[in-house]
C-alpha cells in the first residue's frame, strides 16, 4: 500500500470515528453497564424463543418438513432475533470505536 493510500485510510478512519461520535453521542446518553442489561436480556429472550420454536416444529413433524404455518411462526422468531442481534452488533460497534460516552457506573 503507497504512503498516500496509508494517509487516506488513516484520515478516511479519523473521520468516520469524529462524524460518529458527533452525531450518535448527542443521541444516547452515557451509558453504563446496568444500561445494556435489559438490551442483552431482550436479544437473550428471542434467541431462546426462536431456538425454542425450531425444537417444537422438529418434534412435531417428526423430521418431516414442517407446513407453511410452522415456518411462518418460525421465520418471525427469526426476523425478530436477527434485528436484535444486529442492532446490539451496531451498539457494541459504536462502543468499541468510541463514538458514545460509557461509564462504569450502574446507570
Amino acid at each position: 500500500m503507497t504512503t498516500e493510500a496509508s494517509r487516506m485510510l488513516l484520515a478516511f478512519e479519523q473521520q468516520m470515528r469524529n462524524i460518529n461520535r458527533e452525531i450518535l453521542n448527542p443521541l444516547i446518553e452515557s451509558l453504563s453497564p446496568a444500561d445494556l442489561e435489559p438490551m442483552l436480556r431482550m436479544v437473550a429472550t428471542a434467541r431462546a424463543l426462536y431456538l425454542q420454536e425450531l425444537l417444537k416444529v422438529a418434534g412435531e413433524s417428526g423430521g418431516e418438513l414442517p407446513d407453511d404455518q410452522q415456518i411462518k411462526v418460525l421465520h418471525q422468531r427469526r426476523l425478530r432475533y436477527d434485528e436484535l442481534v444486529a442492532a446490539a452488533k451496531a451498539l457494541e460497534t459504536a462502543i468499541q470505536r468510541g463514538y458514545l460516552d460509557v461509564t462504569s457506573g450502574t446507570g
